[in-house]
């Protein structure tokens, strides 16, 4: 199981949704950035739930940095953010494989070792780890003016904000869930950065956010959108403004040849609808080989759109470094 993402500033996952925590390691940080746990705190109540539309599960997200940071700066050692797990109901759930969830591929790849319950490893609940140890990246660049915000442009195929909540709660009362569309823009980012063919930074970005649960889908700029165009609306034409070279357009989303532009890189994401839902399902029992029928108890979101959007932004943040630090060196951050 390989858990690691990163060539220069790496971040390693750990935990389970039911465990004792969740927690991330991130290596290869410059020396000096500063580690404001206000800050963190701040980004991880962007991802907890809250009110009706969004699970029951209340964690307080208690993080505790172990190693890594002396005074409140980081050393450049590795840095450890452990999250304890505190509200947890292993008894919610059963043996039978969830509809769309990793319970089944886990149990074929893990051999049945694998720990299921509440998803295990592949929870969304690791998301926090992620969100935290994205904090401290987030704030590194902030400080260098490269700014990341990600927000819900489409929930329940609705796209009046006003609407969202609604359709959530429409669709839980009935059992069921909604999925949505989320769209992350980053300013501030100069031009050079990410390299050509495989390391793409559009390449690194989609396969940093196609880790996270819930992602089907993710488009750059125009998108799909942009096959319906000609080259003439299509093209990003160049022009000078307050003296630096930009584009009259940014249908490319900020990338060319895989190499930040200097115009905002823009992405969105398709998020599906939380598979675990109230109604009855067809499964299979892994023990007998039988068809049979599963409801699913516990506490899930009938959403995780707006909650996944702090996560989108920390997945951001990491690869982000990650390529500032191959292009200007591992200690540009701290600087």
């Amino acid at each position: 199981m390989r858990n690691s993402i990163g060539s220069s500033v790496i971040l390693t996952l750990f935990g389970e949704s039911h465990g004792e925590a969740v927690g991330a390691v991130l290596d290869g940080l410059a020396p000096g950035i500063e580690v404001d746990g206000s800050y963190i705190s701040a980004q991880l109540e962007k991802r907890r739930p809250s009110g009706l539309a969004e699970t029951a599960r209340r964690e307080p997200d208690a993080f505790r940095i172990i190693s890594g940071v002396l005074n409140g700066r980081t050393t450049g050692a590795p840095l450890c953010i452990v999250i304890p797990n505190t509200d947890v109901r292993s008894e919610d759930y059963s043996t039978l494989p969830r509809p769309s969830h990793a319970d089944f591929t886990s149990h074929v790849k893990y051999r049945g070792f694998e720990d299921r319950s509440g998803g295990g490893h592949f929870s969304g609940r690791v998301t926090a780890a992620i969100v935290a140890a994205g904090a401290i990246l987030l704030k590194a660049l902030e400080n260098k003016g490269i700014k990341i915000d990600t927000s819900v442009i489409e929930c329940a195929g609705e796209r009046d904000p006003e609407a969202f909540e609604e359709a959530i709660l429409k669709a839980k009362a009935e059992g069921d869930s909604v999925g949505g569309i989320v769209r992350t823009e980053v300013t501030g980012l100069e031009a050079g950065i990410g390299e050509p063919w495989f390391d793409s930074l559009e390449g690194a970005l989609a396969r940093a956010v196609f880790s996270i649960g819930g992602v089907k889908g993710i488009e750059f700029g125009a998108g799909f959108d942009i096959a319906r165009m000609r080259g003439s609306q299509a093209n990003d034409q160049f022009c000078i403004e307050e003296g630096a070279i930009r584009t009259s357009s940014n249908f490319s989303g900020g990338v060319n040849g895989g190499i930040s532009s200097g115009m905002p890189v823009v992405f969105s994401t398709a998020v599906k609808p939380t598979p675990s839902i109230s109604l009855p399902q067809k499964s299979v029992d892994l023990e007998t080989g039988k068809e049979t029928t599963l409801e699913i108890l516990g506490r899930h979101d009938p959403a995780i759109v707006r909650r996944i959007c702090p996560v989108i932004t920390a997945m951001t943040a990491i690869v982000l470094s990650d390529f500032i630090a191959l292009r200007h060196g591992t200690d540009y951050l701290g600087k």
